[in-house]
């Protein structure tokens, strides 16, 4: 099996050293390079071509976002993972509309940022349980609301994506929310994905 590709992106040193550590020990993990500013990001996502970019929102000479667009505009599959210490609806909404393929908080622990990387190499969307927490309580707000839209979209949820979708509102994580649905944790993240979609 061939090992997953990663190029990390943080202007800072010490964490950087740290993720790339963590990561390296992962059988299934490859560093490939390491990027302090955003305008080095999008060079190296463009010259290296990894299978996942681990960037920081808050990067010198160009955001995060910014970067993230430009890599999404070169590269339309590239998936970015957004490592940031932000637990903030908007940085989540803005992350999401570049093309961002997950949210993780600096606070996770090391499994949740492994399992953030191979859930998005799968192609699907990651988010840290608290942060789509702040997502669901957001949406059910515009449904509460009356937008109906969102009123609609959600009458065309099952009943087991509203009850994962529930659960989420709660906190709980995708290995959570399978262990008392009893589903495979990749059924569960197929569900979060079409409630997102």
């Amino acid at each position: 099996m061939s090992k997953l590709r990663l190029l990390l992106a943080d202007d800072h040193s010490v964490l950087r050293t740290g993720l790339k550590m963590l990561l390296s020990s992962q059988p299934d993990f490859e560093v490939i390079g390491e990027a302090t500013t955003g305008t080095e990001a999008v060079a190296l996502t463009l010259k290296l071509r990894p299978d996942v970019v681990v960037m920081d929102i808050g990067l010198p000479e160009m955001s995060g976002l910014e970067a993230i667009r430009h890599i999404k505009r070169e590269l339309p599959d590239m998936k970015v993972l957004v490592l940031t210490a932000h637990a903030n609806e908007e940085y989540l909404f803005q992350v999401l509309q570049a093309g961002g393929s997950g949210y993780l908080l600096k606070k996770a622990a090391d499994s949740e940022l492994i399992e953030a990387i191979h859930t998005i190499q799968r192609g699907q969307v990651f988010l840290y349980p608290e942060v789509a927490q702040l997502l669901v309580k957001d949406y059910l707000q515009r449904v509460r609301e009356g937008s109906a839209t969102e009123r609609d979209r959600f009458s065309l949820l099952t009943e087991r994506e509203r009850e994962v979708l529930r659960l989420v509102a709660e906190g709980h994580t995708a290995q959570a929310i399978a262990e008392k649905l009893i589903l495979s944790p990749k059924t569960v993240e197929a569900h979060r994905a079409h409630i997102m979609d």
